[in-house]
């Protein structure tokens, strides 16, 4: 079986109207409710780690942060602003997965079936209007494979650089795209095409993408490696939500969405039976494999997902009586989830959900940092002057640390620590700094016997009775430190 075999003018053209109102649609979506609730605490974090711009971070590679540096320097305080490059990428990655099933010979419908799937996926339609390298990442991973798809019906070896420039990109949000390249060169020594790894221009866009990384492989290097340390954090909390393979290929599904499972299912069959693209199949399947040995997030593999569409929808060309009867409630039930998962309720409707409950998860961490900073300023606003003066304040976590780098200012309150995750890079706490306003419980246990009197001088509350993760949080005075900042500091460190 082969898809390849006819001359390159037999390649459809892009549909462009079609798959335009599909990626109009989203964009639409994702425009108006990108500025609803309030900002997530990983986007918190990320304009935190933007204003402490570095080579490196212990959780990710610094292009997101600067985007969220550059977001919040243009427009300070816009979640709009700060939303925007992602949702460019989200819509891009709809446009791009079309590209692939043009590439792949596939009608105006096949591309449509294909952009519409990327678009109503759970995972990568509706989390383009947050910020995170979860959803800037898959975007850059479409863009890859469809080069190297391109390039395997036009042995235009330019193509092959391009993806290493893409590459380059993609190490500045994460790593993950190295197993990609390393999966696919073994499946490629196996089924072909060999003349891939023979061409100077892959090695010329390898060359480039280990040259821009270098900086912050040094910074990695330089702090002794605490990016591979995290992976292994993840690894753990992974195997304690049970995370084995069953509940990853649940949750892998889930994120593929109702059109997506078996529509990625389809185009992963007829990529193992096209021997052109079989090394595609078998990068996808080991993708999966790999980070599911190694204790990855559910999400890691998802930008393999694009790619299956594409097969599978340039497959289902010429099945015209049955599919329509198919499809469409399909579509129009995903594009119901698509929906609800979107911050479209009144906030007050979340009161009924819990922390756990993961359809609402992001909603509800999206909500109540202001009255968070309100608090703490409270409470340290009524400590005596000279206690106020010789007061550092300290999140039990780096989101809640992030909030309050964010909101505090316009608050009365000092620059806070934190010594969870990438924030303990961001600073100690001064030495002329005797005492403690603690904000939450996470590593209190750790905290607390460093200290000869620990005193709750306040309580975090949002004011809407929505019980997220920092509903009810204690806020602590902890007085009377028994080390220097340079020895506790160190020791009080917590990935």
């Amino acid at each position: 079986m082969t898809i390849i075999a006819k001359p390159a003018v037999a390649v459809s053209a892009l549909a462009v109207r079609p798959v335009a109102i599909v990626a109009g649609l989203l964009a639409v979506a994702l425009l108006a409710t990108s500025g609803r609730y309030g900002y997530f605490g990983d986007e918190l974090y990320f304009v935190a780690a933007g204003h402490h711009l570095d080579w490196g971070y212990v959780d990710q590679p610094p292009l997101v942060p600067f985007l969220a540096l550059t977001a919040d320097t243009l427009a300070p305080g816009s979640l709009v602003a700060l939303r925007v490059p992602v949702i460019l990428a989200t819509v891009g990655g709809v446009f791009v997965t079309a590209m692939i099933a043009r590439e792949l010979g596939g009608s105006r419908r096949a591309q449509t079936i294909a952009a519409g799937s990327y678009a109503l996926s759970p995972l990568l339609g509706p989390s383009g209007h947050l910020l995170a390298t979860s959803t800037v990442d898959p975007f850059l991973w479409t863009v890859i494979i469809w080069l190297v798809v391109r390039w395997v019906r036009t042995r235009a070896d330019i193509l092959l650089l391009w993806a290493g420039v893409v590459t380059a990109v993609a190490l500045q949000v994460k790593w993950l795209i190295v197993f990609f390249w390393l999966v696919a060169g073994v499946a490629v020594l196996l089924t072909g095409p060999r003349d891939l790894l023979r061409s100077k221009m892959l090695w010329l866009g390898a060359a480039i993408a280990a040259l821009t990384s270098a900086p912050q492989l040094l910074w990695q290097a330089a702090h002794g490696w605490p990016q591979l340390e995290m992976s292994g954090v993840i690894a753990a909390e992974v195997r304690a939500t049970g995370g084995g393979p069953v509940g990853f290929l649940l949750v892998f599904g889930l994120f593929a969405g109702l059109i997506g499972i078996p529509l990625g299912l389809f185009g992963l069959w007829r990529t193992l039976r096209t021997p052109e693209f079989r090394f595609l199949g078998i990068t996808a399947i080991a993708i999966v494999v790999v980070f599911i040995a190694a204790g990855g997030r559910q999400y890691y593999p998802a930008g393999v997902l694009p790619v299956l569409w594409a097969f599978g929808a340039v497959g289902l060309d010429g099945r015209r009586r049955w599919l329509p009867w198919v499809a469409w409630p399909a579509v129009l039930v995903s594009a119901a989830l698509v929906l609800v998962s979107l911050p479209i309720r009144p906030v007050d409707a979340l009161r009924a959900a819990s922390a756990s409950d993961i359809m609402y998860y992001t909603s509800m961490e999206s909500i109540g940092w202001p009255e968070m900073a309100d608090d703490v300023a409270a409470a340290y606003q009524a400590l005596p002057a000279d206690v106020r003066q010789h007061t550092a304040i300290v999140g039990g976590s780096y989101w809640a640390a992030s909030a309050l780098a964010h909101y505090g200012p316009d608050r009365g309150l000092p620059a806070p620590y934190s010594a969870n995750r990438g924030y303990w890079y961001f600073g100690t706490p001064p030495e002329s700094a005797t005492t403690v306003l603690y904000v939450g419980t996470y590593r209190m246990a750790d905290f607390r016997p460093h200290f000869a009197t620990v005193t709750q001088v306040g309580k975090v509350d949002n004011e809407l009775g929505i019980r997220n993760s920092n509903q009810g949080s204690p806020i602590y005075l902890c007085a009377g430190r028994d080390q220097p900042w340079s020895v506790l500091w160190p020791a009080l460190r917590a990935l």
